[in-house]
């Protein structure tokens, strides 16, 4: 069963209903009763007749039924750990006061300096002297 869709005014047209109207340039159009077909005949805009599915949609009508509201979804933030880091371990950190900060940023810089000057005495001492 093949529904055809009304050319003027949207409807669903059933087999066995309405009619048929083939202009001169061969287009076919189909009208669900008379009163359509003498409505575009007369050149009418059906975005212009309250009854038509094209002024009903362009209107906003019966639509309130259908969807109340559209919902938005919401991005969701996660809190996640760095590859070899915990989440705990970062929050730490954040939450940490600068002057425990700087005590271990200084810590680590003694550190640094001490295995660099270590690597220099090693190598010095392996470095054998050139001859002459």
């Amino acid at each position: 069963m093949k529904l055809e869709i009304c050319s003027f005014s949207g409807f669903k047209i059933y087999p066995g209903h309405g009619s048929l109207f083939v202009r001169s340039d061969s287009r076919i159009f189909h009208f669900i009763n008379a009163k359509s077909k003498s409505l575009f005949l007369q050149g009418k805009n059906p975005r212009k007749i309250s009854w038509t599915v094209v002024y009903r949609s362009l209107h906003r009508k019966g639509i309130s039924e259908e969807i109340s509201k559209k919902r938005t979804r919401r991005t969701v933030k996660y809190n996640r750990a760095i590859i070899g880091v915990s989440w705990d371990a970062i929050q730490n950190r954040r939450n940490e006061k600068p002057e425990v900060r700087a005590a271990a940023r200084m810590t680590a810089i003694e550190k640094a300096k001490a295995a660099k000057k270590s690597v220099k005495k090693t190598s010095a001492k392996d470095a054998k002297p050139a001859k002459k």
